[in-house]
């Protein structure tokens, strides 16, 4: 029969797996307790031969099932990619024997972790099917950027180089953004010496002569719907026009704004036309056409300047900036050289505190900025007086005295902040407060809003959530450029500060990923961090109760209810993770290869030994993202783990089910050991919040646990790193001393 099922295990005896266990006895055990149909042997089963072995018996023996008994599922991923077939990995290398000291007196409890690891894989794969591709849509190539400045721009450009037709949607009249009206740039290439020449008018050129890239100018966008691969999207014009663009994955390039010097009194930028921002620097630089820069206020050629750094930022101050802008410094020499090119002479300032250059030739450019004679001094400014001429009051840092300058003109180097649509979570707060403080709270958060940039018709909100100081959600570490919602990508400075040449790399990135995303999801693939899994979530109708967990714990608005309120999966906007089948109550959620019943079965399987025997059992349930790669770079490193400890990888904490916890307890585990991600305000879960969700479901354990009349130490969650390579196996370790502490558990008698 073509649907018939066939199981087969591969054991392999390299890497020092055949010295170190009896591979004879593996073998047995995948035949005789995990009831594969057949198990072979292999020297090197990620070599050539070894593939080919597997391959053969996929494409001759109808195998379907595969049990590869070798390296961890993070090694050899190319080499044991058989798309065709259900796929489980038991980690006998970094698992077993690299996490075990090579003595004859743990050799008895190094065979029993192998024959465990095999009998919980081959328990794994008998309750997994082949995912197939779900054919919602097929491959939707265009690609919509929306912000036509230089992040905007380079994004359309470099997706259009590549192949890809773009609609590249600009509020204005005018590409370029806030650099197009720039005299000159910070230096990108040796020798960083002086200013460099806008790149704007170039790009603006490479775009019209472009036939892959569409300009829609004076243009927003009035709705956007659907998911990658389908999205479908109003744009709007001023004149009250509109057009529906189908589009497969989305960058958003929304860019900055200044900040509001009038928020700064004790500069006198809203009394003296002479004190003005970084920003309006470049627009009098620019109208100096060549000649020298002449005050506002008169038209007096300036003769001296001061530049006032962190004008309003890094400061706790109401209405301050609590971030540096990262590239202000930068600005200011460039700046300053302005001055120094165009007004002969001028006697220019830089008034610091902590001067930060960063980038490949900061500190070149610096150099090249004292040699033009620019003065660097170290100060806090506290006053600008206004007058015929300007008194900058200031602290001398290196003279410890307060003092002050007279000068044409006052340059106040300001920050950058992002032009960031409304947060999306306080618009739920409105919907889903539970009193009416709450509910105005929240209200008056969307009242201070700016007006909406993608206008998302999910139920989760119109925009890109927020991270930190209205910046798009982007982590640095784990994902830039990825946001909350999938398929669509932040870039430049809406997601962080950044120079020119930092967003146009920026833009680079995010216009990568969305390729990646509209040809995944032409492909019924998952995005970033699994990307290439074709499977999907599915519940079973009859079982559901319409709770609704998971819809709202759905941390990437997968999820909508249909008219009878049962859920309704979109497949493309779903990154796998698993969040919705721990958050039902019922357990009635699955995916095809990964499910409650996959991992039931792997705790299940593991043999627990009789209490007299003294061998504890530890179930640890671990994060593929972080927890797991962290315990394989221990093996690797030589980190010893105890041989009571039998390890799962999860795709996500948030898809612990409190079924595994309960149901590991009553099968006789004494502890079970949890790891995810942080969870904190510099969160690193790569699915969001399914640390934090796991962390709230596992509160309520303590009450299962009274039950059953176990202490609360048996089980424990715990944040981890990709880089705790030492804290990791120590948290499993600890673990097995509590357990010698309190005592093995009652189920086992």
């Amino acid at each position: 029969m073509a649907d018939e099922k066939k199981f087969a295990g591969y054991v392999c005896t390299g890497c020092g797996l055949g010295e170190r266990l009896d591979a004879g006895q593996l073998e047995t055990i995948a035949t005789r307790d995990g009831k594969m149909q057949s198990c072979k042997q292999h020297e090197m089963l990620c070599s050539a031969e070894g593939v080919q072995i597997i391959k053969d018996d996929i494409a001759n023996e109808d195998v379907t099932h595969v049990m590869i008994a070798a390296c961890s599922k993070r090694a050899k991923v190319e080499a044991f990619n058989f798309t065709d077939v259900a796929l489980t990995r038991a980690n006998l290398r970094e698992g077993v024997i690299w996490v075990r000291p090579d003595t004859d007196e743990n050799s008895e409890t190094t065979q029993e972790m192998a024959e465990d690891y095999i009998r919980m894989a081959c328990a794994e794969l008998k309750s997994m099917t082949q995912p197939s591709a779900s054919g919602e849509q097929t491959l939707n190539k265009n690609i919509l950027v929306v912000g036509g400045g230089v992040t905007g721009m380079t994004a359309a450009i470099e997706a259009a180089a590549a192949g890809y037709p773009v609609h590249l949607v600009e509020k204005s009249g005018q590409l370029g953004g806030a650099l197009g009206g720039y005299y000159k740039v910070i230096p990108t290439r040796s020798p960083y010496d002086a200013p460099a020449e806008n790149p704007v008018p170039g790009m603006i050129e490479a775009i019209e002569a472009d036939d892959r890239i569409t300009v829609h100018l004076n243009s927003t966008l009035a709705k956007t719907e659907g998911a990658p691969g389908r999205f479908s999207v109003e744009v709007a014009t001023e004149s009250g026009s509109s057009e529906t663009l189908s589009i497969g994955a989305i960058v958003q390039a929304s860019g900055w704004k200044p900040y509001d010097a009038s928020q700064l009194p004790e500069f006198a930028h809203d009394k003296s036309a002479d004190v003005v921002t970084n920003h309006e620097l470049e627009a009098l630089a620019v109208a100096a056409n060549g000649g020298p820069i002449k005050r506002p206020s008169d038209g007096k050629e300036v003769t001296s300047v001061c530049f006032i750094q962190n004008a309003g930022q890094c400061s706790d101050k109401e209405g301050h900036l609590s971030y540096f802008s990262g590239v202000t410094d930068l600005v200011s020499i460039k700046q300053a050289m302005y001055f120094k090119e165009l007004n002969g002479d001028c006697d220019t300032t830089i008034l610091f505190d902590n001067l930060r250059t960063p980038g490949a030739g900061g500190e070149d450019f610096y150099r090249a900025g004292q040699q033009a004679m620019v003065t660097f001094s170290k100060g806090i400014a506290s006053e600008v007086v206004p007058g015929d001429s300007l008194t900058v009051k200031f602290e001398d840092k290196i003279l410890n005295e307060e003092t002050e300058m007279v000068c044409d003109l006052v340059v106040l180097a300001t920050g950058m902040e992002p032009n960031s649509g409304p947060d999306p979570y306080a618009q739920l707060m409105v919907d889903e407060a539970e009193d009416e403080e709450e509910k105005a709270k929240a209200q008056a958060i969307l009242d201070n809003a700016p007006p909406s940039i993608l206008n998302l018709q999910y139920r989760q909100g119109t925009d890109l959530p927020h991270l930190k100081n209205g910046f798009n959600d982007s982590h640095f570490i784990c994902f830039p450029y990825e946001t909350r919602r999938t398929g669509i990508y932040a870039a430049g400075p809406v997601r962080r500060p950044m120079d020119a040449q930092q967003a146009r790399d920026d833009a680079t990135g995010a216009a990568l990923k969305a390729i990646q995303a509209a040809e995944n999801a032409g492909l019924g693939r998952a995005a970033h961090p699994r990307s290439g899994d074709l499977s999907f979530p599915s519940f079973r109708k009859e079982g559901c109760t319409q709770c609704k967990r998971c819809t709202v714990e759905c941390p990437f608005g997968a999820i909508n209810e249909d008219e009878e309120g049962y859920p309704m999966y979109n497949e493309s906007r779903c990154r796998r993770c698993g969040t919705c089948m721990g958050a039902c109550p019922v357990r009635v959620i699955s995916f095809e290869n990964y499910s409650v019943e996959t991992v039931n079965q792997q705790i299940k399987n593991v043999e627990i030994p009789e209490e007299w025997d003294e061998k504890p059992r530890i179930l640890v349930l671990a994060c593929e993202n972080d927890a797991y790669p962290a315990l394989d770079q221990a093996a690797q490193a030589g980190v010893e783990i105890n041989p009571w400890a039998r390890v799962i990888p999860v795709r996500c904490l948030g898809s612990v089910s409190l079924s595994w916890v309960t149901d590991a307890l009553n099968n006789g585990y004494d502890g079970i050991v949890m790891m995810g991600c942080r969870r904190d305000d510099d969160y690193q879960c790569h699915f969001v919040r399914g640390s934090a969700m796991a962390a709230e479901r596992m509160s309520k354990v303590g009450d299962t646990l009274d039950t059953l009349n176990l202490e609360p130490e048996r089980v424990i969650l715990h944040e981890v790193a990709i880089t705790d390579v030492e804290r990791a196996p120590q948290l499993i370790n600890d673990m097995a001393e509590t357990v010698e502490k309190i005592g093995l558990s009652p189920f086992k008698f």
